[in-house]
């Protein structure tokens, strides 16, 4: 299961629900696919396709909402 938490300019903003536990977000378009760590910093744990002009994008996106992507995690995870 991949839960959506949002979409934004053609990205797919998700999780994993049998992954790690560690909170992150993955972001899905189809050039490629980053994820990015929320905690305890937003930074980037891989990126596989995407440009530096569509990374310096999508972090401050995933920095903007990271407090509404970790709300969407611990609803998830606490079910």
């Amino acid at each position: 299961m991949s839960p959506t938490i949002f979409k934004w300019k053609g990205y797919r903003f998700f999780f994993f629900s049998r992954e790690e536990r560690r909170p992150h977000v993955h972001v899905f378009c189809p050039d490629g696919e980053a994820k990015f760590w929320l905690e305890p910093q937003v930074d980037l744990a891989r990126n596989h396709g995407l440009s530096q002009a569509q990374m310096k994008e999508l972090l401050k996106i995933v920095e903007e909402k990271k407090n509404d992507i970790l709300d969407a995690w611990r609803k998830h995870f606490s079910a």
